[in-house]
């Protein structure tokens, strides 16, 4: 059997490879803004009751309002997703006995076409030149236009806020990575059902599946930075937004040897602990985050400082020395032999 071929299906790649920058350049980033409508953030809406709760604890409205107004001061582009049903969708699709939250959705008569619930909060209503989606009919925004637009914009980097956490957020977000893009969440410009929901995907979910968890200070601090690498004394915070420690030291690569941060001891680490300067994907106005949620930092292996044979290990094998992806079975198709290998190949 030759070299393992390779399969383009498979989403593995980055937008950003290649480049090292820590910062959000207006030209490569896109504000996505998730169902800003009434009948989630507007008294009265058919979700108000549920939505109350994380929408005022986190004052959702007026983030997502100071969001907005600061993109378009830096003139990133900023994207609207709503939802919109009509009785087509219903009669003739049958969504609400798609899923559970369909089902809810048609019983609440929630975001029906051509209704005040439907439509943009006073205060977060696009401006004549700014994009309105296609309305997406689930929980996932990737399945209207959005990709058609990012990639006529050149957007690298999809910022994400809106309505709701564990639902269209967190399901744009996980497309959008699978699809390359450079995912942020804005933690107090996105609002939930539940503490739980919010919760969940702001602690657990968007750490692990974007590159950060950011507030809307300091997502537009890093857009136009005092400085785009880490310092000494910076503040490093995980991809959950927890706090690491404090920046003792940065060692910049050579070409070979892989630069670091070095973190001394301290409440969290029981050790030094060396970062690589590549999980670093923000900086901001003192502060510097790493794709790497606190509770999984000290499970890496950032004991040592980092080498170039350390860094080869990690990178594996290259693709025309691995004669077969699982070693007893290919995957089965196209291209791909698919029975078991024979003793003597193992």
């Amino acid at each position: 059997m030759g070299p393992m071929s390779d399969d383009s299906r498979c989403g593995g790649t980055y937008r950003l490879k290649g480049e090292r920058g820590t910062r959000f350049v207006p030209e490569q980033t896109a504000l996505l803004v998730i169902d800003p409508v009434n009948d989630f953030l507007s008294e009265g809406g058919a979700d108000w009751d549920m939505a109350r709760s994380i929408v005022e604890k986190h004052d959702v409205v007026g983030h997502l309002r100071q969001v907005i107004e600061g993109a378009r001061e830096r003139q990133i582009p900023v994207l609207f997703a709503p939802m919109a049903y009509t009785a087509e969708d219903y009669e003739h699709e049958e969504l609400q006995r798609r899923s559970g939250i369909n089902r809810m959705m048609f019983e609440k008569k929630m975001f029906l076409a051509g209704s005040w619930g439907a439509d943009f909060h006073p205060e977060l209503r696009p401006e004549e030149h700014e994009i309105v989606l296609l309305p997406h009919k689930g929980v996932d925004v990737f399945e209207t236009d959005l990709q058609d637009h990012l990639e006529r914009l050149g957007t690298t980097h999809l910022v994400i806020s809106g309505m709701t956490a564990n639902l269209c957020c967190e399901s744009t977000g996980r497309h959008a990575m699978e699809h390359g893009y450079d995912v942020t969440f804005l933690r107090d410009a996105i609002g939930a059902d539940s503490l739980a929901a919010y919760e969940a995907s702001i602690r657990l979910n968007y750490p692990l599946i974007g590159n950060a968890v950011l507030e809307v200070t300091e997502f537009l601090a890093a857009v136009e930075p005092v400085r785009s690498v880490p310092g000494k004394g910076d503040k490093v915070l995980g991809s959950d937004h927890l706090e690491l420690g404090t920046v003792e030291e940065v060692v910049e690569g050579d070409g070979e040897r892989p630069g670091y941060l070095v973190v001394p001891r301290g409440l969290v680490f029981e050790r030094d602990t060396f970062i690589p300067l590549d999980a670093v994907t923000k900086v901001g106005d003192g502060e510097v985050f790493v794709n790497v949620p606190r509770l999984f930092v000290g499970k890496m292996p950032w004991d040592e400082r980092p080498t170039s044979a350390s860094r080869r290990e990690k990178l594996g094998r290259r693709r025309q020395d691995v004669p077969a992806l699982y070693t007893t079975r290919s995957p089965s198709v196209e291209g791909h032999r698919s029975e078991p290998l024979a003793p003597d190949e193992e």
